[in-house]
């Protein structure tokens, strides 16, 4: 292939990727190796989900990408990181968010003494196209989350659980996001609760063409609602491919959905490991 061809290749393919992580290796406090050779890719208009159990590198992952590991003493050692074709690892959360990548934290974090329209309108700071384009995307979000229209004079630290998760990921499209990066969106919620996120997502990703990278313990969910998927242990991603054939693969099956052989496990009978799972073998 001639080099004009091979240019043309590389713009189509990053035009079709908003976000590529390659063979990253993460390092907290100079000597604990937390990331090892995670590589995975984020189609524009897509929604991946990034599994795995609690210490598998999920959150990690995340903080990588959206550059807040400095603040916990963490830093990306080898491989790079990709939004939109441009090397991104050693830009700051700022600039990112500038660009259109942010991230929804673990934990519903809200600013509780604020009240939940002051929240959202915290999202718009790094904004410069003035207020009456934040008024409308305020309306926006008040029209995927209704509830927040109906509390948006309440203290978000009284809200519930289920508002203050939808609160924070209505801050963030605040900032016009061409992709969210959400961890753990369904922690201590409801089922119920957690449905109707999970739609409001698949909504926003349909009806705004938000591309997302979702971490997630809730593998049943996750999948249901994901184009593809990437399961991460100990730091390293064992196995990808698209979510209705990770649903069907008999060791997700049996490690992550709880069903063996069509009959459905108890947790602590699948967290045995009576077989090793194949990907280790």
């Amino acid at each position: 292939m001639s080099t004009a061809a091979s240019k043309i290749t590389a713009a189509a393919n990053a035009a079709q990727t908003i976000l590529s992580v390659n063979n990253i290796e993460v390092i907290y406090d100079h000597v604990i190796l937390v990331l090892k050779g995670v590589s995975l890719t984020v189609p524009r208009g897509g929604i991946v989900a990034l599994l795995g159990a609690n210490g598998a590198g999920k959150t990690t992952t995340l903080k990588a990408i959206s550059n807040l590991l400095r603040a916990e003493r963490g830093e990306v050692t080898k491989g790079t990181i990709e939004f939109e074709g441009e090397r991104v690892d050693k830009m700051t959360p700022n600039d990112l968010v500038r660009r259109g990548c942010i991230q929804v934290m673990e934990g519903r974090h809200c600013f509780g003494h604020l009240t939940i329209e002051e929240n959202l309108l915290t999202g718009a700071f790094t904004r410069r196209d003035g207020n009456a384009a934040i008024r409308r995307d305020l309306e926006l979000v008040y029209t995927y989350f209704p509830r927040l229209k109906q509390r948006r004079s309440s203290m978000a630290g009284y809200t519930s659980g289920g508002e203050q998760q939808m609160c924070a990921i209505g801050r963030a499209l605040m900032s016009r996001p061409k992709m969210i990066l959400l961890d753990e969106p369904s922690m201590g919620l409801a089922p119920q609760i957690v449905e109707e996120i999970f739609e409001i997502v698949k909504s926003l990703n349909d009806q705004e063409g938000v591309s997302f990278l979702l971490a997630e313990q809730n593998t049943n969910m996750a999948l249901k609602y994901a184009n593809y998927g990437y399961i991460l242990e100990t730091g390293r991603v064992v196995m990808d491919g698209p979510a209705q054939s990770l649903r069907e693969n008999e060791d997700v099956k049996e490690f992550y959905l709880g069903i063996a052989e069509g009959n459905r496990k108890s947790f602590r009978e699948v967290k045995s490991y009576k077989r090793r799972k194949r990907w280790l073998a």
